[in-house]
C-alpha cells in the first residue's frame, strides 16, 4: 500500500508567537500576518498541486481543532477555490500541551519551575513541562494519525505536532526535531522521498 503524501502547514502567527509565549493548548487567534501567511501557504500549496497534477479536490483535508489552526486552514482552501469549512478536525493534532507554562517566555518557565526546566533542557523530548505533555507521547498520537491516513491529506496543524511527526515517521533523531524551526507560511511535504520544504 502506498504511503500518503502529507501536505503539512504549521498554523499562522499569533500575538503569542511573536511575544515568544508558549501556546500550547491555549486558543489564541492569528494576527494580521498570521491571516497573511495563511493565504501564502494557500498559494504554495496550489503550486504544488498544480506541478504534481493533483487535484485539491481528490485529497484529505485535516486540521489541529485549535482556533488558529482551523482559521489558517480554511484561509487556505479559500485560496484553493474549496467551500472554507469543508475539512475534517481531528483532536490527535492538537498542539503540545505545555500545562503551566502555557502563557510563558523561556525565561518566565525557568523562573516557574528551575529543576524542570533543567531537567528538560537536558532532554527536551521525554521531560514534560509541569501538568503538560512530553514530546515522546505527543509522537505516539501523531504515529496513531498517520497510520490511519487513507489518502493524501493536507493538514494544518502546529510546530511542536510536526517535530513530533518528524520522529514518528524516522526523518529525524529527538534531539534533531526539538531544534528545528517550523516555518509559517510555507508548506511541509512528507512522502516516500521524505520531507521537503516550500515557500
Amino acid at each position: 500500500m502506498p504511503v500518503p503524501t502529507i501536505y503539512y502547514i504549521r498554523h499562522g502567527e499569533t500575538a503569542w508567537n511573536a511575544a515568544g509565549r508558549f501556546q500550547g493548548s491555549q486558543d489564541i487567534p492569528l494576527n494580521d500576518l498570521g491571516r497573511t501567511q495563511a493565504v501564502a501557504a494557500g498559494g504554495i500549496l496550489a503550486d504544488l498541486l498544480a506541478r504534481d497534477g493533483s487535484e485539491a479536490s481528490s485529497l484529505a483535508f485535516v486540521a489541529s481543532p485549535l482556533g488558529r489552526a482551523r482559521l489558517t486552514m480554511e484561509l487556505v482552501r479559500g485560496t484553493l477555490q474549496l467551500p472554507p469549512d469543508d475539512y475534517a478536525v481531528d483532536d490527535r493534532l492538537r498542539e503540545i500541551g505545555y500545562g503551566q507554562w502555557e502563557g510563558l517566555t523561556l525565561p518566565e518557565m525557568e523562573l516557574h519551575d528551575a529543576v524542570t526546566f533543567a531537567a528538560r533542557h537536558e532532554d527536551k523530548w521525554g521531560v514534560a513541562a509541569p501538568s503538560g505533555e512530553s514530546y515522546a507521547s505527543v509522537t505516539l498520537r501523531m504515529r496513531e494519525w498517520f497510520d490511519s491516513l487513507p489518502v493524501d491529506t493536507v493538514t494544518v496543524a502546529h510546530g511542536g505536532t510536526m517535530r513530533a511527526l518528524m520522529v514518528a515517521l524516522g526523518i529525524a533523531m529527538p534531539l534533531e526535531a526539538a531544534e528545528t524551526p517550523i516555518g509559517q507560511g510555507v508548506v511541509y511535504v512528507f512522502n516516500e522521498a521524505g520531507l521537503t520544504k516550500y515557500s
